[in-house]
């Protein structure tokens, strides 16, 4: 027998992410990972240390932080002169992108023991509940497995692994652990798969509501693999940030509509201009000294589903994306 209409069905980012996870599991060995069981009893996925990873298994990844809710794809960037090289985009798609970006994929759980830091994603994060954000979106997930990304280069402490069984009440057997280091093909896959969640935490920080959200698309190009951390970490946002374009769908009256378009794209920061890693280094590598309304897409377009009216705003920028990427 269904439940009424009027009754809201429970959406779970731990179970829809689950038969993901398998196929990730079942294909370790084309998708060049590695899968060990940890002492604790846990599983750790290398997608990028000691195993080179591959484009495919940062799709998947990137999906299973979205909480099943979202299709990652590879496409052929059709914006850019052809003649530069980096044709290659990453789309994200979402009918539930409140709960598929800021409650899964959203890198904000931070984890920390004797000089490793990293932070959580991914749909542990709804299991866990250990940041404000869940109580703003009255979300919270059951679930007797679960999964966590880490961006990082290295394995864990056993301190950090007991944290996150803890908080997340499974079973040791049932946690899966994925490490993607930014240097690595997979990481660079499911941080630039992040454009559609950047443009959600600005919207959340510029207090528009969340429920006025109804779907979203985004667009990133794919930036290439750098050596060093420092590198990567600036390709990557810059991907997003000079390379990004992202599609909302709301429902509100249109001047709300009109100010999201207007303050959302990452030109509408004070430190827009320069290449990731110069902003970075004029900031004394300190992340807080830099304007959190940067970090959005390039371009965006609000269309209003009550009214038909599309605004767009942003633009592109080829020429901060060639620096970034020839670096």
């Amino acid at each position: 027998m269904q439940a009424p209409s009027s009754v809201p069905v429970h959406v779970s980012v731990n179970q829809l992410s689950a038969p993901l996870l398998a196929t990730l599991l079942a294909n370790a060995s084309a998708l060049n990972i590695g899968v060990t069981q940890h002492q604790l009893g846990c599983r750790i996925i290398d997608a990028g240390i000691a195993h080179a990873g591959s484009l495919e298994a940062g799709r998947l990844i990137a999906e299973v932080c979205l909480g099943g809710l979202a299709r990652v794809e590879f496409q052929t960037d059709q914006r850019f002169n052809p003649s530069l090289n980096w044709p290659t985009a990453i789309s994200v798609t979402s009918e539930q992108p409140v709960l598929a970006c800021l409650a899964s994929q959203y890198a904000g759980w931070a984890l920390s023991h004797e000089g490793f830091y990293a932070l959580g994603s991914g749909p542990a994060r709804a299991l866990a509940q250990r940041e404000d954000l869940f109580a703003e979106l009255a979300y919270k997930d059951n679930a007797t497995s679960t999964c966590l990304v880490l961006e990082t280069d290295r394995m864990p402490p056993e301190q950090v692994i007991a944290k996150v069984l803890q908080d997340t009440q499974v079973p040791a057997a049932n946690l899966t652990i994925i490490l993607t280091p930014t240097t690595s093909i997979a990481g660079v896959v499911q941080i630039v798969a992040r454009v559609l969640e950047v443009a959600l935490h600005k919207a959340h920080t510029l207090h528009f509501p969340l429920s006025n959200i109804v779907s979203g698309s985004g667009i990133a190009v794919l930036p290439p693999v750098a050596k060093d951390f420092m590198t990567a970490m600036g390709r990557t946002n810059d991907a997003i940030l000079f390379g990004g374009t992202v599609n909302l769908l709301v429902d509100c009256d249109d001047a709300a509509a009109q100010s999201l378009a207007s303050r959302l794209p990452s030109c509408a920061s004070k430190d827009y201009g320069l290449t990731f890693a110069e902003v970075f280094k004029a900031a004394n590598m300190d992340f807080y000294k830099i304007d959190p309304m940067l970090f959005s897409p390039a371009q965006v377009v609000i269309s209003n589903r009550q009214t038909g009216a599309v605004f767009a705003a942003g633009q592109l920028n080829a020429a901060l994306l060639t620096q970034s990427f020839s670096d």
